[in-house]
């Protein structure tokens, strides 16, 4: 019996635990207030701060979250940073309560937060944490009356690359990666314990109508237009630029095909006559000659995020547009009734 045991026991250590799926992140309304009223306390400058909860099978629960100090870039500020994560959570677990890392979450401007840095603070987090999710705020989005919430992560396939470090457009289309697959979005779920639903079914019968209400009926959304469009443009630039980088590599490389051409063309002739002359024939490549030299080709997974974020400027703009042109056909309604 003891035998079967231990042998059961080391078939379950032996075996490696498959993670289900990442299917959910559960939030707690609390922490969403406490998330908002951080990032409106110091917009526009962009805030971080911790996420703490349990990771329970496909459900990802963050039940708690404290912000981060805003520092100037310092070693010495930075390790006072990470000081206070440590003393915020050792407080936390003395009080009992949920002290796990589960992620952090930081404030945008207009969504323009697809950049490098999001994806090493990422694989920063994957060394400790395997499943962690980065909750994106926008603050200037919720102005228009929307919760601008959403949980991001890291795609397996991309985060796999990417410690290689070879963005080249063989291994793209090796692994058959494109722009689309650098993020996922994991959907969303509110949580409330029973009596905070409770209260908030009290409020509700006594204000019917609240300020995101009035929000969303706002005719004015020219100032949000333009600084969206402002950002497109710059980032249509940047693509510009990027594509350019490619465009000189292929030239390059070209180039450097048709001198490795003619280089082999005439030693070839020379060897012919040294045949000729009974010498031993010179060897047909020269690791020394530059033009044998490969030359290197630029990553692109600059354009990739740029890319992501021409689309996603794109479609704040389309959800804009298609919302302002139904509140303008409302208020036409509402006039022709008047009359």
């Amino acid at each position: 019996m003891a035998n079967t045991m231990a042998r059961s026991f080391l078939q379950v250590a032996s075996t490696e635990e498959v993670a289900s799926p990442l299917r959910v992140v559960q939030i707690e309304g609390l922490v969403i207030l406490k998330i908002i009223k951080h990032c409106k306390d110091f917009a526009p400058a962009l805030v971080t701060g911790q996420l703490l909860g349990l990771d329970v099978g496909s459900v990802l629960e963050v039940t708690n979250c404290f912000p981060f100090p805003i520092r100037e870039e310092d070693e010495e500020v930075e390790a006072d940073g990470a000081n206070y994560q440590l003393e915020m959570m050792r407080c936390l677990r003395e009080v009992n309560v949920d002290n796990n890392t589960v992620g952090w979450y930081q404030s945008t401007i207009l969504g323009s937060f697809q950049t490098v840095e999001l994806i090493e603070t990422f694989m920063n987090y994957q060394e400790n944490i395997r499943r962690c999710v980065c909750i994106i705020y926008d603050p200037s989005r919720s102005h228009q009356g929307v919760l601008a919430l959403k949980a991001l992560k890291l795609s397996d396939s991309f985060m796999e690359l990417f410690r290689t470090q070879n963005f080249t457009g063989e291994k793209l289309r090796e692994k058959n990666l494109s722009w689309v697959d650098i993020f996922e979005e994991i959907p969303i779920k509110v949580s409330n314990s029973a009596l905070i639903s409770a209260f908030m079914t009290e409020l509700e019968s006594d204000m019917p109508v609240i300020q995101c209400d009035y929000d969303r009926l706002q005719l004015s959304t020219n100032p949000y237009m333009e600084r969206n469009l402002e950002f497109l443009s710059e980032c249509m630039d940047e693509l510009a630029a990027e594509q350019q980088k490619l465009q000189f590599y292929y030239r390059s490389q070209s180039r450097q095909q048709v001198q490795q051409q003619a280089w082999l063309q005439k030693r070839r002739q020379e060897n012919m006559a040294r045949k000729a002359a009974g010498e031993e024939p010179l060897p047909e490549e020269d690791p020394s000659n530059p033009i044998f030299k490969p030359i290197q080709e630029p990553s692109r997974l600059e354009s990739f995020l740029v890319t992501n974020q021409i689309a996603n400027y794109c479609n704040q703009i389309n959800g804009v547009a298609g919302q302002s042109f139904s509140r303008l056909y409302l208020l036409k309604a509402l006039h022709a009734h008047d009359k």
